[in-house]
């Protein structure tokens, strides 16, 4: 391994631990039990699914590879919290105050989960998104119970329908019905466009060198078996064209190893 490559493993190694420690702080990471789930081979019982949809093809279906089985989102949901804000904003005829662009904005750029806590209960938990997503068309994706945000449970096609929703054109909007406006889309796409740099891994894995990417990504360890659950979602281009990409995975030992899954993963649907 050359210099260079082996100090760009141990940076994003140390990204990865920075950001397991400060869900640590949260309270929302649990340190891992004596024993796992294994297969019998010894190895984590990972599992990964992924969707993609070519937006500058014809096809206006998402290609699934593996079971589009639901998981739980962990950070990427906060999105789709965004997304809720926004069309009660709308609704309201009204933009984000400042107070509410304060917390949206570490949400999506930093994975804040204090901004994410504060705007969960704000938009009305899981019924709130429950309502957005019905406009959103979203068909297989469950809020998480009370303020459990991150256990919100949702399928890979369901994750580009909810991209589409913020990087396609969008449909016919007006007060109380249709979807986000193209004020909203846009601040939506910015912020997935401004992620720090330690959590720009995941689906961009599959970009092309250099070009634009905007992703949001999640991980979660479960404290009933210390695996982790590790996401990623985003708009990407490949060859010229745009695509948005799913990919949702868990029973990963470690999170370095369910990083390292989700990029494999998104690398492997997009070729």
């Amino acid at each position: 391994m050359s210099f260079h490559r082996s100090r760009t493993a141990r940076t994003k190694a140390g990204a990865l631990l920075a950001s397991a420690a400060a869900l640590l702080s949260a309270g929302l990471l649990h340190p891992a039990p004596a024993t796992a789930a294994t297969t019998p081979s010894g190895h984590a019982q990972a599992h990964a699914t992924a969707a993609v949809l070519d937006l500058d093809g014809t096809g206006r279906t998402p290609v699934v590879h593996g079971e589009d089985r639901a998981y739980d989102t962990a950070s990427i949901v906060k999105v789709d919290i965004l997304a809720a804000l926004l069309l009660q904003a709308q609704d309201a005829g009204r933009q984000l105050t400042a107070r509410e662009r304060e917390r949206a904005e570490p949400m999506i750029r930093r994975s804040d989960n204090a901004a994410a806590n504060a705007l969960w209960r704000q938009i009305g938990g899981a019924s709130g998104l429950a309502a957005a997503n019905k406009r959103l068309g979203l068909t297989s994706t469950k809020g998480g119970p009370g303020a459990k945000w991150g256990l919100t449970r949702t399928t890979a096609s369901d994750q580009i329908r909810l991209l589409r929703a913020v990087f396609d054109t969008g449909g016919t909007v007006r007060r109380g019905a249709g979807g986000l406006d193209a004020h909203s889309r846009a601040y939506l796409r910015t912020l997935m466009g401004q992620v720090v740099a330690e959590q720009r891994w995941g689906v961009s894995a599959a970009g092309a060198t250099g070009s634009r990417q905007a992703l949001k990504n999640g991980w979660l360890q479960r404290n009933t078996t210390g695996l982790w659950d590790v996401n990623s979602v985003g708009e990407i281009t490949v060859r010229g064209h745009r695509h948005l990409v799913a990919v949702l995975t868990n029973g990963s030992a470690s999170m370095g190893d369910g990083v390292a899954l989700v990029e494999r993963t998104a690398r492997a649907a997009v070729a």
